[in-house]
């Protein structure tokens, strides 16, 4: 069937070419950097850097999110919209690629700013920076329910974006860190880092802008995309299975948010080593570049859902071990955030791939009721979900902090800290997100549709 019939279209399992679905997976080297450096640094950046108190630079990365709320869905429709008016979403991807320019801006702080003044500048930045972060997203996740294809190749499509992703998690993780300088870290070390990254993150969106238009032109969906609007958005919230999804990846988004967040400071508190967080960096993110392909065999035989619910609970089982601290000894703690690795891994490809399960589930009951879903609709609340995930574990691991009376600095000091504040960051990097990935594992066991969606391809 080619990209020009207009009879309705039905899922298979046809292989998308290699080529495009590169340049497809290619966008999320740049989406790598912004869902880690600012996960990754941020909070830091804030508490160590620009002596802002934790339970300040904790809001400071929450309050922008609670607008993303709102504004990722307004997103998702408009990108409705788009697909209706235009055919396509592409005016909206290349608005997005001004993410970069917000990027380099939330580590450009003034010199004179530190405190309150220092974490509204960053506020600012990083609510600009998630509105484009948006207008890139969700367009680019509506792809795989745009595309002409069944259950095993959505997971496959999403496999090719898992493992560019990591690559963007692994090096920008690895980068950013010292690009600032290391042990040394200094504002302009934040502003050189916020630009060199800035310049890669545009090159690899505009790639991803490239790939999707190609990915479309091979096996587009040419029945009609629905038009998006509040009364599409009030059928993707009452889409039982969609609910269960979403609330389990919140809480799995949330739990690896709050271990990037917490890495610098388990490394330099608990491990006396700051030198460490590029160590625990690359044990957390370079398994993925390995086992997302095991991942992909586990979901083709046992289901997207089982190898998913085997993910959250090995995520759980490592986190225990993390909770130890240095008694464990240091070759356990490295395999143990190993283990979180792949796990993570396995929760950054399945969730992904059964979202456009779920889309092409609503979009054939659309039709049969006379009622129309669009895809950005669903991925509009879904990147809104991530996005809140991304606020709500580093504000959990600064609220740990702050309770635990962590004293925040400027860079070059190094202030004496409470016994409190050392178990904060111990147990908020272990034992909190043991408790948050076992909530996602009950939360995703409400979640039914992957039996139905994998025998009707």
């Amino acid at each position: 069937m080619t990209g020009l019939d207009r009879r309705p279209a039905a899922a298979t399992d046809a292989a998308l070419p290699r080529g495009p679905l590169a340049g497809f997976a290619a966008g999320s080297l740049g989406m790598g950097v912004w869902v880690t450096v600012p996960g990754l640094l941020l909070l830091y950046f804030l508490t160590d850097v620009l002596a802002v108190g934790p339970w300040l630079a904790g809001l400071a990365l929450l309050l922008p999110k609670i607008a993303d709320v709102l504004l990722h869905p307004w997103v998702g429709h408009r990108a409705d919209v788009e697909q209706t008016r235009r055919g396509d979403r592409r005016r909206l991807l290349l608005v997005g690629c001004a993410l970069p320019l917000a990027f380099a801006g939330l580590f450009a702080v003034p010199g004179g700013l530190t405190g309150a003044p220092a974490a509204a500048w960053v506020a600012v930045f990083f609510i600009a920076g998630n509105l484009l972060f948006a207008a890139y997203q969700v367009p680019y996740l509506a792809t795989p329910a745009d595309l002409r294809i069944g259950y095993h190749e959505r997971t496959r499509l999403m496999a090719f974006r898992m493992v560019v992703l990591t690559l963007g998690i692994l090096v920008s993780g690895l980068l950013a860190p010292l690009l600032t300088g290391g042990d040394a870290a200094t504002r302009a070390g934040y502003q050189r880092m916020g630009v060199v990254l800035a310049v890669g993150m545009l090159a690899a969106m505009l790639v991803g802008v490239v790939g999707i238009a190609r990915l479309r032109g091979s096996a587009a969906d040419l029945t009609p995309a629905g038009h998006g609007g509040w009364g599409a958005l009030r059928i993707a919230l009452r889409d039982r299975q969609f609910r269960w999804l979403v609330a389990a990846y919140l809480a799995m988004s949330t739990t690896t948010h709050l271990v990037l967040a917490g890495v610098p400071y388990y490394a330099e508190y608990e491990l006396r080593a700051p030198g460490l967080t590029t160590v625990l960096v690359a044990a957390f993110v370079a398994p993925a570049l390995l086992v997302t392909p095991v991942w992909l065999v586990a979901a083709r035989r046992v289901g997207k859902q089982r190898a998913l619910l085997g993910a959250q609970g090995a995520f759980a089982a490592g986190s225990l071990v993390l909770a130890v601290g240095r008694p464990a000894g240091l070759p356990v703690l490295i395999g143990a955030v190993a283990v979180l690795g792949v796990a993570f891994a396995g929760m950054q490809l399945l969730p992904f791939s059964m979202l456009p399960d779920v889309i092409r589930a609503a979009t054939t009951n659309a039709a049969a009721d006379g009622t129309a879903t669009g895809a950005g609709t669903y991925t509009g609340v879904w990147t809104a979900t991530e996005a809140t995930g991304a606020a709500l574990g580093p504000y959990a691991y600064a609220l740990c902090l702050a309770v635990g009376g962590f004293v925040a600095s400027t860079a070059g000091e190094s202030p004496v800290q409470p016994d409190t504040a050392l178990a904060a960051v111990r147990y908020g990097f272990g034992l909190l997100p043991a408790v948050a990935m076992l909530t996602a594992l009950l939360l995703q066991r409400r979640y039914t549709l992957d039996a139905t969606a994998r025998a009707t391809t």
